[in-house]
């Protein structure tokens, strides 16, 4: 069976987990007048985390959802406006920011153009004409099949904000695969935005984790929000070992990830009746099999029947996501998979 749900599927490896064997443990909730804890090997890797995005310093959360969540939270009060974009996974999956009765946020979104980048100027008007609190963006771009902002895009979202005195946070989760395909250094993307939350539990493959890098003040006002949120946590090495090993060995093997999706996009460019979804530019693919006639869990269903598994994403496309157990060979048969089940009408 090629499973290509998602990249949360990743397995660490025996080196990655015989590091928390060694990793100075301690009580990370136990913090002194910085917010810092007691445990080593956590404070170790957020100073990494850090200096690789640029920033003064970082916070390790249990995931993604409520990293992201408490940075939101740190930057806005109730009734507040936050722009997102209509396919944003803060806005459409998360969504605990905009929960009437947890974050009380109400989003107003903004468009991606052609190329499933932020429309400039739909930001633009919406900032003259509306009082916005802050502005997320998201890179790697999950539902639109894993686009990459470039710098220059970056660039002029920052100076957007900046006219408009918005901050911006940026839903990194995937953003080393975007540093790889763009061949940047994370510092130069992360120059950009106020704050931003990578993962380190999904491509990089460690078992679980992910960090909110920022200015040291309002580190502060996060870890705040984390504990609130019940993310203070004890003898947190155990992630935070694993995570120093996936930063430092697992980076540039993305570039395996994000080659292996676009040889596959490659390979079903020609389909009459399934069609890949913007530019492939990192590790996920989205399909349009609307042609078929199926709906999009129908179309999981018969493509696992075949050994293939898939998962809906939206709510009329499928996503395939590459990480470091898929190889070439099994591309090849997810690929073979979808081209059979393209000629079944």
């Amino acid at each position: 069976m090629v499973d290509l749900r998602s990249d949360t599927i990743s397995m660490p490896t025996r080196e990655m987990l015989e590091t928390i064997l060694e990793a100075k443990l301690g009580d990370d909730g136990r913090t002194d007048s910085k917010g810092r804890g007691e445990d080593l090997a956590v404070n170790e890797l957020e100073d990494l985390a850090a200096e690789m995005t640029g920033k003064e310093a970082a916070v390790l959360f249990p995931s993604g959802t409520q990293g992201n969540t408490s940075a939101i939270l740190a930057y806005c009060r109730p009734g507040q406006k936050v722009m997102v974009d209509e396919m944003q996974h803060i806005y459409l999956s998360e969504k605990v920011v905009f929960d009437p009765s947890i974050g009380q946020l109400e989003p107003v979104t903004y468009k991606l153009d052609q190329d499933n980048l932020p429309d400039l100027d739909d930001m633009r008007r919406i900032l003259e004409s509306q009082e916005i609190a802050l502005l997320c963006i998201e890179n790697t771009h999950n539902f639109s099949g894993g686009t990459c902002v470039p710098l220059e895009r970056m660039k002029a979202i920052h100076e957007l904000a900046k006219e408009f005195g918005v901050p911006v946070h940026m839903d990194g989760a995937r953003m080393f695969n975007a540093v790889v395909a763009l061949g940047v250094e994370a510092r130069e993307m992360c120059k950009y935005v106020d704050s931003v939350m990578f993962c380190i539990s999904k491509g990089l493959g460690a078992p679980i984790g992910s960090l909110v890098c920022c200015s040291e003040a309002f580190s502060m006002k996060i870890r705040d929000k984390r504990k609130l949120l019940g993310g203070a946590m004890r003898q947190a090495g155990v992630i935070a070992a694993p995570g120093m090993y996936a930063l430092t060995h697992n980076i540039e093997r993305l570039a395996e990830d994000n080659a292996n999706a676009a040889y596959a996009a490659e390979q079903l460019k020609d389909l009459k009746n399934t069609k890949v979804y913007g530019k492939v530019m990192s590790n996920i693919i989205v399909l349009d099999a609307n042609g078929l006639g199926l709906t999009p869990g129908e179309y999981c269903g018969k493509a696992a029947e075949k050994g293939l598994l898939i998962k809906p994403v939206l709510k009329d496309k499928v996503r395939l996501v590459f990480y470091r157990d898929i190889s070439r060979e099994d591309t090849e048969k997810a690929v073979a998979i979808i081209r059979e089940l393209d000629s079944l009408r």
